[in-house]
């Protein structure tokens, strides 16, 4: 596969897009003179095999190829399937828009950066990436990283040092667990979505403050919970915390990578969704990888909460910034979502039909909010061993890529998460999917349930 090539000085090249849109080798080539040509760059990187799918999709003992990029449609291992594994809620990451958007910021900027923000790796596009995502989720100001795991990872330990205590739900993704073992503070875990459990936790801080004020007085208190919970699939009670939050004066941090670009009329997450006035949350983070069909992640709140993140966020400060390519084609992405703000609402339809097709599959349960767009399938009675369990689930996905309906199950560092969930086939719903596809994929994992579960 060809990425660049030599040019000669004297041939005649086309420097203009198509007009069709078509991605063309000719569409790639840079203008005449220039001494190298970037051939199918965007083609090139969507082709590459996506090693991080294989191990998340189908484990460590199975080697898959993907030949085409993970729209609603996949070939694996030279096979076409449905997708119902990769995190394309919206199908982004097939429009023509986006991808040549992305191609016309290639050529202009290039691949990369080479530097963090900070030492001349802001480009133009950041700072409009920026701006477009501030106004879009209403706020003051909003700050980019490149990779989207190390957003609320990076963005915990900015604020909370030793000694400040930090209430988490159980279920908090491994991103929040790493930004928490980063910032050495004190964890107080709650049971998942229990608001009286969490209550409980901050009236035994509010009886030990009383016994020390001179040493409260220096205590930062901080909630941090999910919007939509990717190891559940469960929505957070986000009124009750806000409730909460006032009443025993701790500040929420909510991580919407599952919900921005799903829930509410115009996308914009759990405050949206629950109608929580925005100002309500300290700050809000998120990844890029999801809805908007590009690479990175966000957080957003008041401008002097995100600026801080700006000298004190480790990922921001220490990591190459976006590429310039990735940040256009986020903007892009933007641009339509709030151009067809309908697409959201097809979406939660879509979800809620795909949690009512897969209700009642024999020795199968499905966990999670009905408005996930990735839902959780566990098996009914466990086995009562981890390994046996995923033996079973991992048949079912196998039974189903047989049958052209590529699943996922959900992997976990077992030896580092703080609460192991439960073994589950991860189901994502994506606009593109058809009622028919849904309906399909839902016999498939019938059949498949009956015939290895009985």
């Amino acid at each position: 596969m060809t990425i660049l090539k030599k040019q000669n000085k004297h041939t005649h090249t086309d420097a203009g897009l198509p007009r069709d849109g078509a991605l063309s080798r000719d569409s790639v080539k840079m203008a005449a003179g220039q001494q190298w040509v970037l051939v199918e760059m965007v083609q090139a990187f969507y082709e590459a095999p996506a090693y991080h799918l294989i191990l998340e999709v189908f484990g460590d003992s199975t080697v898959l190829f993907f030949y085409r990029p993970p729209s609603h449609r996949i070939i694996v291992n030279g096979k076409e399937c449905i997708n119902f594994a990769s995190f394309n809620f919206l199908g982004l990451l097939d429009s023509e828009r986006v991808k040549l958007k992305a191609l016309s910021s290639l050529k202009k900027y290039g691949v990369g950066t080479c530097g963090p923000r900070g030492f001349y790796g802001t480009f133009d596009v950041h700072l409009e990436l920026e701006e477009r995502l501030a106004k879009f989720m209403r706020t003051e100001e909003a700050i980019i990283y490149s990779y989207g795991f190390a957003t609320i990872a990076s963005a915990i330990p900015a604020y909370s040092k030793r000694g400040d205590i930090v209430f988490v739900d159980e279920a908090a993704c491994f991103s929040i667990q790493k930004g928490l073992q980063a910032s050495r503070s004190f964890v107080k875990y709650f049971k998942h979505n229990d608001m009286e459990d969490l209550e409980r936790l901050l009236k035994e801080q509010e009886i030990e403050d009383q016994k020390n004020p001179r040493k409260a007085k220096v205590i930062r208190r901080f909630i941090v919970v999910e919007g939509l919970y990717i190891n559940t699939a469960d929505l957070c009670p986000l009124p009750e915390l806000v409730k909460l939050k006032y009443k025993y004066k701790v500040r929420i941090f909510l991580e919407e990578s599952m919900s921005f670009g799903v829930l509410g009329e115009h996308g914009r997450g759990v405050t949206e969704h629950f109608g929580v006035n925005i100002d309500d949350i300290d700050l809000i983070s998120a990844n890029m990888e999801n809805a908007l069909a590009s690479i990175g992640g966000f957080c957003c709140g008041r401008s002097f909460v995100i600026d801080h993140q700006r000298l004190s966020g480790q990922g921001y400060c220490f990591s190459a910034s976006l590429p310039p390519m990735l940040a256009s084609a986020a903007i892009e992405a933007l641009n339509i979502m709030e151009e067809d703000p309908g697409v959201f609402r097809v979406l939660r339809d879509k979800c809620k039909h795909v949690h009512k097709a897969l209700q009642g599959t024999p020795g199968l349960k499905v966990a999670g909010e009905p408005l996930a767009p990735a839902l959780h399938l566990q098996l009914e009675n466990s086995t009562g061993s981890r390994t046996n369990d995923l033996k079973l689930l991992r048949a079912i996905v196998d039974y189903s890529l047989e049958r052209r309906i590529a699943l996922t199950l959900a992997r976990y560092l077992d030896k580092e998460e703080r609460f192991l969930p439960p073994p589950s086939i991860r189901v994502v719903v994506t606009v593109e999917q058809t009622q028919e596809e849904i309906e399909k994929a839902a016999q498939c994992i019938r059949e498949a349930a009956v015939k290895i579960l009985k």
